[in-house]
């Protein structure tokens, strides 16, 4: 009988992709785009710090379709993150850890956080 040589850790040529695998590189990819968007809120209150020739500028930039698109992701970015964490927290309490119940939730998170990020931009940005 032969031996057939497997890898010494899980590959992705083993696996197949799941929703909540997904949804855990996601959460951990927004993780790091929240720590590296928070330079944006940083720029903005340095500044308003430096006075109102500063802060115009900045609010320019931010006011462009450029801006406006950075700023949408960073907003999606932030709530996808929180929700992961919502998710993250309800498996923590041991609820919703049933095969199906656990796809639903994970699905449950990328819509979430598009319909939320929604809300937020049509709310409070595009009302004003």
């Amino acid at each position: 009988m032969s031996v057939r040589a497997r890898p010494i850790s899980p590959h992705l040529q083993i696996y197949r992709w799941t929703i909540t695998m997904a949804m855990s590189i996601l959460h951990r990819v927004t993780g790091i785009a929240n720590y590296a968007g928070m330079t944006l809120l940083v720029i903005w209150l340095v500044a308003a710090a430096l006075g109102q020739e500063a802060l115009s500028a900045v609010n320019s930039l931010y006011g462009s379709w450029f801006g406006q698109l950075v700023l949408f992701g960073y907003t999606w970015s932030l709530v996808h993150h929180m929700c992961g964490g919502l998710r993250h927290f309800v498996w923590d309490r041991a609820a919703m850890l049933e095969p199906g119940r656990r796809q639903q939730l994970a699905w449950a998170t990328p819509i979430a956080s598009v319909i939320i990020t929604l809300l937020i931009w049509i709310l409070f940005v595009w009302a004003v």
